[in-house]
C-alpha cells in the first residue's frame, strides 16, 4: 500500500516491509536498530523514561493504523466517487512527503551520528541507491492504485496482508533470515488465504462496470505490490547495514523523504506520458461530491499516509523496524470492517474465513517475534548477571 516510500516493514521488514507494508511507507533495518519491545524499553532509566517511551511507541502505533486505515479508505472513495485516473492516485502517497521534513527540523542533531550516514558514506552511492528505489517504490505505488481500483476495499486489506509471507523470503534471501516452523506455518496460512480470495470471483459484482478479468488483474497486482513492498523494506535494511552502517532518526527520515521525492517525480512523469492529465479537470467536474470535496479527498489522502509514514519512522526509532511492518499488518483486517459499513463491500463466508486464516498466520508470525524477543531477553539477563 503505499507509501512505499513511506513505508518501509522489514519487516520486513518488511517494510518494512514492508513491507511491510504493504502499504506503501518503508522503514529501516531490523537488526541495527533497537531491540523490539519490551527489550527497546529504557532498561536501567527512571519510571518517567520507561513511561514516556511507552507513550511514544502508543502514539506511533495510533498514527499507523490510523493513517493507513483513512488512506486505504480515501484512496477506494476517490474511485467509488468518479476518479479514474491510477496516476493522481499513485502520486498522493507520496506527495505528502514536504511535511516530513517537520521532523528533521524538529530532532536535534547528535553530533556523534549524522542522519545522512555520515561522512564515510559517498553522496553519489546515496544519491543512486535513492533514485533506484524511488522508482521501485513508484512502481509499488502504481500496482497499490491499481489494485484498489479493481478490487473491494475489504479483498484488498486483505490480500496485503501477504507481504509478510513476502517478507520471510526475501529476508532469508537477503537478510539472513533463519526460519522456523511458526514462520512457515505463517506463510502457508497466508498464502492460503489469498488463495481464497483469489478464487472468490462472484465478488466482482461489488464494483459497478468491473469484469472477471480486471478483478484478476487487481488481484494480480495488489499481491505483486505486497511482495514489491517487501523487496524495499528489505533492500533498505541492507542498504542500513552496508551502506549507512547509522541507525538515527534523521537518517531513516532521509530515506524516506528523498525516496518519496523520487517516486513522486516519476509518478508525475507518469501522468503526463500516459496522457491521464488531459482527463483530471473532467474528474474534477463529473465527481459525484463536487470538485471540492475532489481536492480534500486527493489532499487528505496524501496527508495520510504520512500520518502513516510518521507512525511507521517512530517505531522503526522506538522498537525495530520488524515491530512496525507487524503492526501494519495487524491494523488491515480492521480496513475490511470500515469497508462493510462505508461502501456496503459484501462480507460473505469465504471472505470471513480468509480473514480467520490471515489472523491465524500473523499471530504465528507474532508469537516466533515473541519466542526470539524473549530468548534475547534471556541471555542478556544472563549476560549481565556473569559480568
Amino acid at each position: 500500500m503505499a507509501d512505499a516510500s513511506s513505508a518501509a516493514n522489514t519487516n520486513n521488514a518488511a517494510s518494512t516491509s514492508n513491507a511491510e507494508v504493504q502499504i506503501q511507507i518503508p522503514a529501516g533495518p531490523s537488526k541495527a536498530e533497537a531491540p523490539a519491545p519490551p527489550a527497546g524499553a529504557p532498561s536501567k532509566s527512571s519510571g518517567a523514561k520507561n513511561w514516556r517511551w511507552w507513550l511514544m511507541v502508543s502514539v506511533d502505533v495510533f498514527f499507523l493504523v490510523a493513517g493507513q486505515t483513512s488512506a486505504t479508505l480515501l484512496g477506494r472513495y476517490y474511485y467509488h466517487q468518479g476518479g479514474s485516473s491510477k496516476w493522481v492516485s499513485t502520486f498522493v502517497q507520496t506527495a505528502g512527503f514536504p511535511i516530513l521534513f517537520l521532523g528533521l527540523f524538529c530532532v536535534p542533531k547528535n553530533p556523534n551520528a549524522s542522519g545522512g550516514g555520515g561522512s564515510d558514506t559517498p553522496v553519489a552511492k546515496l544519491v543512486v541507491i535513492y533514485i533506484v528505489l524511488g522508482l521501485v517504490i513508484a512502481a509499488d505505488d502504481m500496482m497499490y492504485a491499481s489494485g484498489l481500483k479493481y478490487l473491494p476495499v475489504s479483498t484488498y486489506s486483505l490480500i496485503c496482508a501477504s507481504q509478510l509471507s513476502f517478507n520471510v523470503v526475501f529476508a532469508y534471501v537477503l537478510n539472513s533470515q533463519k526460519l522456523t516452523g511458526l514462520i512457515l506455518n505463517a506463510v502457508v496460512l497466508l498464502t492460503l488465504s489469498d488463495a481464497l480470495l483469489g478464487a472468490n470471483h462472484d465478488e466482482t459484482e461489488d464494483i459497478s462496470g468491473v469484469s472477471r478479468r480486471n478483478y484478476l488483474m487487481g488481484f494480480v497486482l495488489t499481491l505483486g505490490a505486497s511482495g514489491t513492498y517487501s523487496l524495499i523494506l528489505c533492500l533498505m535494511q541492507l542498504t542500513f547495514e552496508n551502506v549507512i552502517k547509522k541507525h538515527t532518526f534523521t537518517a531513516v527520515l532521509n530515506m524516506q523523504i528523498y525516496t518519496a521525492l523520487v517516486a513522486t517525480v516519476a509518478s508525475i512523469i507518469g501522468l503526463f506520458a500516459s496522457g491521464e492529465w488531459r482527463t483530471v479537470r473532467g474528474e474534477m467536474d463529473t465527481f459525484r461530491s463536487g470538485q471540492f470535496s475532489y481536492f480534500m479527498t486527493l489532499l487528505w489522502t496524501a496527508v495520510s499516509w504520512q500520518v502513516t509514514s510518521v507512525g511507521v519512522v517512530g517505531l522503526v526509532f522506538e522498537v525495530s523496524s520488524l515491530f512496525s511492518n507487524v503492526i501494519s499488518t495487524v491494523a488491515l483486517p480492521i480496513v475490511p470492517l470500515f469497508a462493510v459499513l462505508i461502501f456496503h463491500d459484501k462480507m460473505d463466508g469465504i471472505k470471513v474465513i480468509a480473514m480467520l486464516i490471515a489472523i491465524w498466520g500473523f499471530v504465528s508470525y507474532l508469537m516466533q517475534h515473541y519466542l526470539d524477543d524473549k530468548k534475547a531477553r534471556k541471555a542478556s539477563a544472563s549476560a549481565d548477571g556473569g559480568s
